[in-house]
């Protein structure tokens, strides 16, 4: 295989249990119409599906408490979305899980990490959003579970996420930034604070540039690991540049920083797996945001302006 190309295992996760607003369910779909498959192609990587994970549906799943609202039907996407990141692992692939609703992070960061903890190593995690998602139950004003899988990963929720894959954190907060926030409650600042979690946020983007901000994520990333997952949730994007997302707050990022976080990801040759979550075609506008996604998806996976392919992390999972 040439260097770079790489066998990618494509996990859809269909859910929108975990946020406010319904929609992001159907956010690998519209990837899908928008050309992922041929895109990934193109640059010379192999497309493995390895399966789709439905959620129940809105109206005839149990809400259960307000406080983590579809807690059991999230719990259970969460193992499966991990039992499939796991498989394509097994096989030497690169996960990329199309979402989907934040929660699915539970299941897809959790999986990757167990992956390596068991060969004794540790991923970082590079989480780019306008929210920092580092609620608990105890201080969500929403029980919106998407809200929550930051922490869960942490080691701070509710015992039955956390506990998902066999650990009390999946990731260390040394190892953890956010890239791009904008809306932060107070609960999560309190906690943010605590852990000692690096927020970029849009003040300071603006203020010191994307490229130096990412940089010092990337080194908080690959500080002491075999490599670093990127979660990237499209409302980091402005909503004037991506209207169909989740949960759309003004201020965020343009095209090209968009762009750029996936370049340096790419670049860095550190990226273990990816995932691009809140895609939400019914406030979008014919398509533009899910084409935009895959472009960001295909800079992440190497393509370059020049043409010339960087290099994935060449590291084998099996």
């Amino acid at each position: 295989m040439a260097e770079g190309v790489r066998d990618v295992a494509l996990v859809s996760v269909s859910i929108d249990l975990g946020a406010g607003r319904r929609g992001v369910d159907m956010g690998p779909s519209a990837l899908r119409i928008a050309g992922i498959t041929k895109t990934i192609e193109s640059l010379g990587h192999t497309v493995r599906e390895i399966g789709t994970v439905t959620a129940g549906g809105f109206e005839t799943t149990d809400q259960g408490e307000t406080k983590t609202r579809f807690l059991e039907e999230i719990i259970e996407v969460a193992l499966r979305v991990g039992m499939m990141v796991n498989d394509g692992m097994d096989d030497g692939c690169f996960p990329l899980v199309l979402g989907g609703d934040h929660s699915l992070s539970i299941g897809s960061v959790g999986a990757v990490a167990r992956h390596f903890r068991e060969r004794g190593e540790s991923i970082g995690l590079i989480w780019v959003d306008a929210h920092a998602d580092m609620n608990s139950p105890e201080t969500t004003p929403s029980g919106n579970v998407h809200g929550m899988s930051l922490a869960v990963l942490l080691g701070h929720g509710h015992a039955r996420l956390v506990e998902l894959f066999g650990a009390t954190a999946d990731v260390r907060p040394e190892n953890v930034s956010v890239l791009g926030a904008r809306e932060l409650d107070a609960g999560e600042q309190a906690l943010i604070s605590e852990l000692g979690v690096r927020v970029f946020t849009m003040s300071e983007i603006d203020e010191r540039g994307l490229g130096v901000c990412m940089e010092e994520a990337l080194e908080r990333a690959n500080d002491g690991t075999s490599g670093f997952h990127l979660s990237f949730d499209l409302d980091v994007l402005d909503p004037r540049v991506a209207p169909g997302v989740g949960t759309p707050i003004q201020g965020g990022l343009t095209y090209r920083e968009g762009h750029l976080v996936c370049e340096k990801a790419a670049r860095s040759g550190r990226l273990v797996s990816l995932e691009v979550v809140e895609l939400n075609p019914v406030l979008d506008d014919r398509n533009h945001t899910a084409q935009m996604a895959v472009g960001l998806v295909a800079s992440a996976l190497g393509k370059s302006i020049l043409g010339t392919p960087w290099t994935l992390h060449a590291a084998t999972y099996d």
